[in-house]
């Protein structure tokens, strides 16, 4: 034989078995049109707009939790995405720490949109949507006292109608039938408060999550939008020095190809020369002249031996007194304006080769 529960005794399972039987003749009796059902039809309507406000705000609850797992998925995607592009960002490129603070303040600005979603939106719905399991429960103990209730009302009047009166039991039954009502009612003129105002309830719900919605969904389109616009600027800004990049290498291979052509066409026209340096004996070239250049790009001096020019600046090349001291690319000379004003080599400097073009 089965153990009776800790706490429940066999007579208050017998007297639960009991209920349930009598409710269930009940309504079988009240079906068959045998017996008549109380009914109310104001509370019939308090149920219902219960029932369809429970419906409605529980779709509600699930369509926000679909969209805060929308959002998850979104920032998971952004997050690889600008990682990808993090990973593949080249150390020399233009704006590398800007690119690695904009890839952790969007996935700050992610983080911080989901975290205000769940705790300031979906715990609303939450918390509202908390009070109907109990409140469901207590619509359905209503029912079933409402059952009892009827019941006792059917015994006691069948009582009453019999011919042969049994007083202690007519008793007995009012008392149960007085009881009985007693539950019913308690519950019912709770439950008649308590719904209209929890019907009510719900347009403030609404109103706060929704509003609450747009609110974070605003901010943070705006801050979103500051990031995308920093993201588009370091883009351009890193086309521009490409550009930069691809227009100096031009220039290079230009400056580069006009000297090889002026090589060739002076070899062709002019026999070898035994040395290319003068000895000085031409007092309208300074010591060591080689040849002439033409600046084709303006160069800023970064160091005292260097020399700065500008586009058209003539330049006489000159020999370095160590050859060694001759870096690759970078040539030695005087601007010819100031060597024909003062005759004076003082003022010689290097220069980049390929921002000329020889003359």
């Amino acid at each position: 034989m089965a153990e009776i529960g800790k706490g429940v005794t066999a007579g208050k399972l017998a007297l639960n078995v009991q209920k349930r039987l009598s409710r269930a003749q009940e309504k079988v009796l009240q079906k068959l049109g045998k017996a008549d059902e109380t009914r109310d039809t104001a509370f019939e309507e308090l149920v219902a707009n219960f029932n369809k406000q429970m419906t409605e705000g529980s779709k509600v609850q699930r369509d926000l939790k679909a969209y805060l797992a929308a959002v998850k998925a979104m920032h998971d995607a952004s997050r690889r995405l600008q990682d990808c592009l993090a990973d593949m960002y080249e150390p020399d490129w233009f704006g590398k720490e800007e690119m690695d603070a904009l890839v952790e303040d969007t996935d700050t600005l992610w983080l911080g949109y989901h975290q205000n979603l769940t705790d300031k939106t979906l715990v609303c719905m939450d918390t509202y949507l908390v009070q109907f399991p109990e409140i469901k429960a207590r619509i359905a103990k209503r029912e079933r006292k409402l059952v009892d209730f009827d019941s006792a009302r059917h015994h006691f009047a069948s009582l009453q109608k019999g011919k042969k009166k049994d007083e202690a039991k007519i008793a007995k039954a009012e008392e149960e039938l007085g009881r009985a009502q007693k539950i019913f009612e308690e519950l019912n003129v709770e439950l008649q408060d308590e719904l209209p105002v929890l019907w009510d309830s719900r347009v403030g719900v609404y109103v706060g999550t929704f509003q609450s919605l747009a609110g974070q969904q605003e901010r943070f389109h705006k801050e979103m939008s500051k990031l995308s616009q920093n993201l588009n600027d370091v883009m351009t800004k890193l086309e521009e020095q490409r550009q930069l990049k691809k227009d100096a290498t031009a220039a290079t291979k230009k400056g580069d190809g006009a000297q090889s052509e002026e090589a060739n066409h002076s070899e062709s026209t002019s026999p070898a020369p035994k040395s290319s340096v003068t000895n000085g004996s031409d007092a309208e070239l300074p010591p060591g002249f080689l040849y002439k250049v033409k600046a084709v790009h303006e160069y800023t001096a970064t160091d005292n031996d260097e020399l700065e020019l500008k586009v058209g600046d003539a330049v006489l090349v000159l020999a370095f007194d160590n050859p060694d001291e001759q870096d690759d690319g970078w040539l030695l000379g005087v601007k010819e304006s100031h060597w024909f004003q003062k005759k004076d080599i003082s003022a010689k400097g290097v220069f980049p080769e390929n921002f000329t073009q020889k003359v």
